[in-house]
């Protein structure tokens, strides 16, 4: 495999630059038609295209030369749902949307999950929105298309603290027809939440001979004067 090709095919996917994405990794199949890396490349740009016919046919390339590939099988998955002619965008991500702040970010699994071609269409570090309008917060698309909902005690608690003039940013974190994971980040806080984080930090862990009185409840240990029910 020519590594500098390989590396112009990650880098042209990175810019969304995805006409070139498909010109590179075809080159590169020229040299080696098995290598695996190239052709789930040429699927994904394909897919980003709107051409799920041959990206579903590139997958199926990868999976009669390696059977356990999990990127082809995951990337059929993914797009089973789709047509061609549908839209399929995501935007290039940078290793920065995910860095973790103690305080500021939280990773959450959403629940009760839209539609399956809503949920073929996000990829990672896909920028969303969330929906405070009803009595639990949803995330939608840009387009407002319903993805999921978060768990109970994060929506009231984001609803409590977007009221009091907080801001977030969410991303996709991961996602399959089954399992989306959002990555929430404090975007702003308010003056009036100084000392008030977003998300509670993970539960400590004490040492058995710890005496009682000493052990403090998590809400003890990071006091929070928002409250996190509905009123």
């Amino acid at each position: 495999m020519d590594q500098d090709l390989a590396q112009e095919a990650i880098s042209a996917a990175l810019k969304g630059d995805w006409k070139r994405a498909v010109e590179i990794n075809s080159n590169i199949l020229q040299i080696d038609k098995i290598d695996t890396d190239a052709i789930n490349r040429l699927a994904r740009a394909y897919a980003e295209l709107g051409n799920f016919q041959k990206a579903k046919a590139e997958c199926n390339k990868v999976l009669r030369i390696d059977p356990y590939n999990m990127i082809a099988t995951k990337s059929l998955e993914k797009w089973k749902n789709l047509k061609k002619g549908e839209t399929y965008t995501s935007h290039p991500s940078s290793a920065q949307i995910f860095l973790e702040e103690p305080g500021k970010t939280k990773i959450v699994s959403l629940l009760f999950l839209g539609d399956a071609k809503v949920l073929a269409k996000l990829d990672s570090a896909d920028e969303v929105r969330l929906n405070t309008n009803s009595h639990r917060v949803s995330v939608l698309t840009t387009d407002n298309k319903y993805i999921g909902r978060l768990p109970d005690d994060i929506s009231a608690r984001i609803k409590k603290l977007i009221k009091s003039g907080n801001e977030y940013q969410v991303y996709i974190k991961s996602a399959a027809n089954s399992d989306v994971k959002v990555f929430l980040r404090e975007a702003k806080r308010d003056k009036s939440l100084s000392d008030i984080p977003s998300f509670a930090s993970e539960k400590i862990d004490y040492i058995s001979f710890t005496p009682p009185e000493l052990v403090h409840k998590k809400e003890d240990v990071h006091p929070i004067e928002v409250e996190d029910t509905e009123e």
